[in-house]
């Protein structure tokens, strides 16, 4: 099969369109024929290795273990091992395989059932593709750590990403009214996505605007003390991407802060999962969320969509047609 590959670390020049082996139908496994991928940061981290600590858990040290990096994909079952109960030849799924070995940028893929689930009926393959880890990112960090509700004052910073163009569209869902914070070049393309509110993240100050019961910080570039005055008492504060030290800030000094502050501060560390794929379906297919393309690129121009994401030149997701 045809697969984009890697065997060292660096810019996108380092992957490569080669001829690799299928991987194997194991009796717990699916063969997935790949029709759609997409790419996302955690995909650079891996293809650059960096920060270290990508290195240290999942790479390798001075080469990577992962060749075939990608883990959104979307395509029809090819075959299934002899234990596996859920999927039958010629289904339609997607799913993430970020914590079964990745390879979504290739024509084949295998994972375990329960990193996939049925395809949303209403999106092709690609726009399927868009969906996994970056809505399941928004869903449990808005769910399950923020705990949303109807009428709540929720602001996502970093509205314009996939993760974050999921979370102003869940927290809508949910009944929230949404502020959302995004360069001013990309307000008009988040504003459709029914925000109350969009505010140039240039602008704004965390002082003198409302106040909150959740935050979401998808671009995670100021402390997360300059937050604190803008929640709620009670409110929540969920990292969920930027820089380094802030992750390290929210993940070291969280609990202490949530004590002193009386409000929650917590680092979102997603978990896949088929049930989330399967409420996310639901959830497309009542028109309450949908996939927003910024661009569509064929498998050879992997590292043409890599390098764009990279230079945040994307509004939204950027999808793969394999």
């Amino acid at each position: 099969m045809k697969a984009i590959a890697q065997t060292e670390y660096g810019s996108p020049e380092v992957l490569k369109l080669t001829e690799v082996d299928r991987p194997l139908v194991q009796a717990d496994t699916v063969l997935v024929r790949v029709h759609g991928a997409s790419v996302n940061a955690g995909d650079w981290h891996l293809m650059r290795g960096r920060p270290l600590l990508v290195r240290l858990m999942l790479g390798g040290l001075l080469q990577p273990k992962i060749k075939i990096i990608g883990f959104d994909i979307a395509g029809t079952v090819e075959a299934v091992g002899n234990n596996v109960t859920g999927f039958q030849v010629g289904d339609e799924v997607f799913g993430d395989l970020s914590e079964c070995g990745f390879g979504a940028f290739a024509e084949y893929a295998g994972a375990p059932e329960s990193a996939l689930a049925l395809k949303p009926d209403n999106l092709t393959f690609a726009e399927a593709a868009a969906v996994p880890g970056a809505a399941m990112t928004a869903l449990q960090a808005l769910r399950d750590i923020g705990k949303v509700q109807p009428g709540q004052q929720v602001l996502i910073n970093g509205a314009s990403g996939g993760v974050g163009s999921y979370g102003v569209q869940l927290a809508k869902a949910f009944g929230a009214e949404v502020t959302a914070v995004c360069s001013i070049e990309k307000k008009d393309r988040i504003g459709g996505l029914g925000a109350d509110w969009v505010m140039d993240y240039s602008q704004v100050d965390l002082t003198q605007k409302k106040i909150y019961d959740l935050i979401v910080d998808v671009a995670a570039y100021r402390s997360v003390f300059d937050y604190l005055p803008a929640l709620k008492p009670g409110g929540s504060y969920v990292l969920v991407g930027g820089s380094i030290s802030r992750l390290f800030q929210v993940m070291i000094l969280g609990s202490l802060i949530s004590k002193m502050s009386n409000r929650t501060v917590k680092a979102l560390i997603v978990k896949p999962n088929s049930a989330d794929l399967v409420t996310l379906r639901a959830l497309i297919e009542a028109g309450k969320i949908m996939p927003l393309i910024d661009r569509l690129y064929s498998l050879e121009e992997v590292p043409v969509a890599l390098r764009q994401l990279e230079q945040r030149q994307v509004v939204g997701k950027v999808a793969i047609r394999v």
